[in-house]
């Protein structure tokens, strides 16, 4: 169990690493207006999102694993399944956000998007919180 536990931490982890910098990305798609840059930014997100689906699969297939492995009944594994869907939902929605790009339909400010960019790192907080310290 315990190499399923640091597989699933290295996929986590490569997968926070493509939620937190994808936005960062929005961010200079928004205020960007050379149609060059536009294209190159746009490249980097499509490559940057299809690496982090791929990557979630098996980041959430070896959760599911452990899940099944710890048991039902408790608390805090509870409350972390809903951050993790709510991170799920995080991930749809950036896809979402990309393909308004590529349409060149985005309405947003760079200033939104720098906020959006911050909403993994407190669901990445609360599930590490969860997980480390098992309050319920």
């Amino acid at each position: 169990m315990l190499w399923i536990k640091s597989l699933h931490i290295v996929l986590v982890a490569s997968w926070f690493a493509g939620l937190f910098y994808l936005p960062r990305i929005f961010v200079n798609l928004a205020m960007e207006t050379e149609p060059a840059a536009v294209a190159r930014l746009l490249l980097m997100a499509r490559k940057l999102f299809r690496f982090m689906s791929f990557i979630a699969v098996p980041a959430l297939a070896c959760g599911l694993w452990l899940r099944v492995g710890i048991g039902a009944g408790q608390g805090w594994l509870h409350a972390k399944l809903a951050i993790v869907v709510l991170i799920i939902g995080y991930h749809a929605y950036c896809g979402v956000l990309l393909r308004t790009f590529e349409r060149g339909e985005n309405r947003r400010s760079d200033k939104w998007y720098r906020m959006f960019n911050e909403l993994p790192v407190l669901g990445l907080l609360g599930a590490t919180l969860l997980v480390v310290v098992k309050p319920f």
